[in-house]
């Protein structure tokens, strides 16, 4: 049977409207217009968020907050682990990305504003200013910050961290060849106890590794 003129433009207009909702075109218009935010032209694999997620004890985590979410894939698999109970913070300072958020976690408050404003937010959702959160997962393109802006937001982090907590975030290959990503990586042992580097992820656009660093 052969579709009416009315039911083709429905059709196309599902098809357009299915392609600016999907993350990847969201993404790259994102990118393109603000490449200094979110830093890369793809979202970040389910392969990456696995070995994010990596080596945590989520039964011992009761609140953790995620750094710029992007189009969620990390929020996703933050939320398909966490125990009942946990309270999850996100913060998203692109609006696009946060209404992207907001559809897709509609159970979930995003906080439109800079991971250096951990500690008003962790007040915000009825935790301390500091010490409140026992992990923090980044999605945040550290390697495009200027020096003064990864000072701030790791200092920031490390602040809302008890001690033994875990800052996660994760890193381009090609990135270490910029000064930002070198500067980035040689600034966290100095505002974390331990550091330390995973195996690479290679099904991600760019190929990636993750930092997994405590307290």
């Amino acid at each position: 049977m052969r579709e009416s003129s009315g039911q083709l433009k429905q059709s196309r207009e599902l098809r357009s409207g299915a392609a600016q909702r999907s993350p990847a075109a969201l993404f790259l218009r994102q990118f393109l217009s603000a490449p200094g935010q979110i830093g890369a032209i793809a979202p970040s694999s389910i392969h990456l968020a696995r070995r994010m997620m990596e080596n945590f004890d989520f039964e011992s985590v009761r609140a953790v907050a995620e750094f710029g979410p992007g189009a969620g894939v990390f929020t996703q698999e933050l939320l398909s682990r966490v125990q009942p109970g946990t309270k999850v913070i996100i913060i998203e300072k692109n609006p696009v990305m946060a209404a992207e958020v907001r559809r897709r976690f509609p159970q979930l408050q995003i906080h439109e504003t800079s991971a250096e404003d951990i500690a008003d937010v962790c007040v915000k959702e009825g935790l301390p200013a500091q010490g409140g959160l026992d992990a923090i997962i980044s999605g945040l393109p550290f390697a495009a910050f200027p020096d003064s802006l990864q000072d701030a937001i790791l200092g920031a982090a490390v602040s809302a961290l008890r001690p033994g907590g875990w800052f996660v975030t994760f890193a381009y290959y090609q990135g270490l060849a910029l000064p930002a990503g070198r500067r980035f990586a040689a600034k966290l042992p100095r505002y974390f106890r331990t550091v330390e580097r995973s195996r690479g992820v290679l099904r991600n656009l760019p190929p990636a590794f993750v930092y997994r660093c405590s307290t």
